[in-house]
């Protein structure tokens, strides 16, 4: 029986201290390793933490603060791909035999992106997705948007990622169907989990035939880790797991790949597309 256990990481970051962060990111690694999970997903932004200069506060245009100090600071403090932190979980990945989803602020061409590495076992970089829908009416606008949507291969099984407000976007769930993606891992920071957020992730998981594993940090209407699958004919819901809003800790999710890759076979959600008739989903 083929499955993929994912150990989904409800904690908050240590502020920006990217070094406290790493050695947390370390422990978490350790634990769901011993759990024997087969993959660690972060919450959004975890290295860095998914913090914002004041002076972003202001929502004022970019080029009217970016030579604020503080906020070139900010701007370059950003990881790279190669920085020592990130070099840290890779690290931590081959010598554990685990996946790890490691999240963070990374270098743009000019602005930091918002950035997820999922790592493989052998410590090498499967993949590197960087935020498509930034929160452009927020702080995020201080953020360059990723360019679009990649699946890779992790242990036989097509994975593929978003962030956080890309899931209010059915178009990322389904972009990544169509490349076939198996299981979405999405790193999140956001309240308001109960009950609409979940119900929209339960509902792309059911659209897309696709699992989906979401790490949020706790909180009060946060909180909320989750995993659904896409079987839903003939059960009450299609939940694997929802932590509770202020649960500290680790949660872990259980996906029977073979299960839902028959369940793929039989039904047709995704399999009849009028795709001629979707003439504005480009614009």
């Amino acid at each position: 029986m083929k499955t993929l256990k994912v150990a989904m990481v409800q904690h908050r970051a240590c502020g920006p201290d990217v070094q406290k962060n790493t050695a947390l990111a370390l422990r978490c690694i350790a634990q769901a390793k011993a759990e024997n999970a087969d993959l660690v997903l972060f919450p959004e932004c975890f290295l860095t933490a998914y913090r914002f200069p004041r002076i972003c506060e202001t929502l004022r245009p970019v080029e009217a603060i970016e030579t604020d100090e503080e906020f070139v600071r900010w701007r370059e403090s950003a990881l790279e791909d190669d920085s020592p932190p990130l070099n840290q979980l890779r690290q931590a990945a081959r010598a554990l035999d685990i996946g790890v989803a490691a999240t963070c602020f990374t270098r743009g061409k000019k602005y930091p992106r918002n950035t997820v590495f999922l790592i493989g076992r052998d410590g090498s970089v499967l993949l590197k997705y960087s935020k498509v829908h930034t929160c452009d009416f927020s702080l995020e606008r201080y953020l360059e948007s990723g360019d679009g949507f990649q699946v890779c291969r992790f242990d036989g099984i097509t994975l593929g990622a978003m962030i956080c407000y890309d899931r209010e976007y059915p178009e990322s769930a389904r972009e990544l169907m169509l490349q076939g993606a198996e299981v979405i891992l999405l790193p999140n920071d956001c309240d308001c989990m109960r009950p609409f957020r979940l119900r929209e992730l339960s509902v792309e998981a059911m659209q897309n035939m696709v699992g989906i594993a979401m790490a949020n940090p706790p909180g009060e209407s946060a909180g909320c880790s989750c995993a659904f699958h896409p079987m839903v004919w003939g059960r009450e819901e299609n939940s694997l797991v929802v932590a509770d809003e202020n649960f500290d800790g680790l949660v872990y999710a259980v996906f029977d790949i073979d299960e839902m890759r028959s369940y793929r076979a039989a039904e047709d959600l995704g399999k009849f597309r009028k795709a001629a008739a979707y003439r504005h989903l480009s614009r």
